[in-house]
């Protein structure tokens, strides 16, 4: 199992804090990445430490994934991320072990 973590950094953004819409993201933004890269999600809204909010994306193989980023819908969602935040994200890929 593989799991694609999209993590957004808090913090300042050119000198103003961070933003972020958690509603947009849970009922907009995750669902249209779950439907376009079939596979399902959590999000992680974060309380304290170095992030605003996380989401784990898990597909069942490093070929999922792959086939993920080849989605037509892709340049939408990369347009998406100005809806609901400011901050720049930082993408992880782990196996689950």
């Amino acid at each position: 199992m593989i799991r694609q973590t999209v993590m957004y950094p808090a913090g300042d953004v050119d000198g103003a804090p961070a933003t972020f819409d958690h509603d947009y993201y849970r009922d907009v933004h995750v669902p249209m990445c779950t439907e376009a890269f079939n596979c399902t999600a959590e999000i992680d809204k974060g309380l304290d430490g170095p992030n605003i909010a996380a989401v784990h994306f898990f597909f069942e193989s490093m070929d999922a994934l792959h086939a993920s980023f080849a989605s037509p819908k892709l340049g939408d969602i990369m347009a998406d991320i100005a809806n609901y935040t400011n901050t720049t994200p930082v993408m992880q890929t782990s196996e689950i072990v």
